[in-house]
């Protein structure tokens, strides 16, 4: 199921937690190179429909390769999450079994010199998920206050040195304007501590910001929030969503709208959400050696009940 996207990853426990049914209608909120929804697929095809969303183009022209021996049960929609109910709606389903979610960045993205997501290649600073959006990385580093970019860098990248960085690319950008993704990480580099050698970083000094700028241009956390909520609403009696999150920022957002749910459903005694995985389920060692991308990932599921009937 290997594609230029990424291997999907859980994905025996997305189909077991998931608890297929032949007719069911599931939606892969972040449909990418198509691996969990193929696998899907294989399990409820002829009689089920898969719902395929991405808001990258270029995932839904290798998710129709990927899946065109199941085409006629699989609509595919360029768009976002956020906007799941309207996507629903506009496909004329009101409700569904199962919904995944895996969040993040692709590897293709990130493989893409182009796209501008990574540090390791010299390339423009972009990282836009959807090639359709203006506002991109250039624009906010180019264009955003001080205090601002500090705030991103601590808030979404739980950097340290947020406010040294942010001072710096302020006074640097007046001599240059930033364009390429090298300029930005060997300005991060110039701003570590002596302290900092080379040799002792666990993770490239460049990391933690590339992904708070990455979460601001394409409004991640914001999305994530949007989408679930929606996804709550649209489940039917008995459905499931399963949620994969790579860092702690995502894992906290989906661990508290889980208990949210939860608890409104006991309090209202009405629909809510049942947790399913009361710790978050981990790769196991041996997918983990197959695929180092998925060390950081974590697995949290939840089930549609109405609170009235326990």
């Amino acid at each position: 199921m290997a594609n230029s996207f990424h291997l999907p990853v859980l994905t025996k426990e997305i189909l077991n937690y998931l608890n297929l049914k032949k007719g069911g209608v599931y939606i892969d909120c972040t449909l990418g190179g198509g691996g969990h929804s193929k696998a899907i697929l294989e399990k409820i095809y002829p009689h089920g429909l898969l719902i395929g969303i991405d808001q990258d183009i270029e995932a839904i022209e290798t998710a129709k390769e990927e899946l065109k021996s199941y085409i006629d049960k699989v609509k595919l929609v360029k768009g976002n999450f956020k906007n799941l109910e309207e996507i629903l709606s506009d496909l004329k389903t009101e409700t569904v079994s199962g919904i995944i979610f895996d969040l993040g960045v692709s590897f293709h993205q990130l493989k893409e010199k182009e796209r501008g997501f990574s540090f390791k290649e010299d390339s423009h600073l972009d990282m836009r998920m959807d090639l359709n959006q203006e506002f991109n990385a250039d624009i906010l580093i180019n264009s955003y206050s001080e205090k601002d970019l500090a705030e991103i860098f601590e808030k979404y990248g739980e950097e340290r040195f947020s406010k040294r960085i942010a001072r710096l690319i302020v006074i640097e950008r007046k001599k240059k304007t930033f364009t390429t993704t090298k300029q930005l990480a060997d300005l991060i580099i110039k701003t570590l501590p002596r302290t900092k050698k080379r040799h002792t970083w666990r993770i490239h000094p460049a990391t933690r910001v590339f992904q708070a700028i990455r979460i601001e241009v394409n409004q991640e956390l914001k999305a994530l929030e949007k989408g679930l909520n929606q996804a709550i609403r649209v489940l039917e009696d008995k459905g499931r969503i399963c949620v994969i999150s790579y860092h702690s920022l995502e894992d906290r957002i989906v661990k508290h709208l889980f208990k949210e749910a939860e608890r409104e459903g006991k309090e209202q005694k009405n629909y809510g959400l049942k947790i399913v995985t009361k710790k978050p389920i981990r790769p196991s060692l041996e997918e983990v050696r197959d695929n180092p991308k998925a060390r950081s990932a974590k697995l949290r599921v939840a089930e549609k009940i109405m609170f009235t009937t326990i």
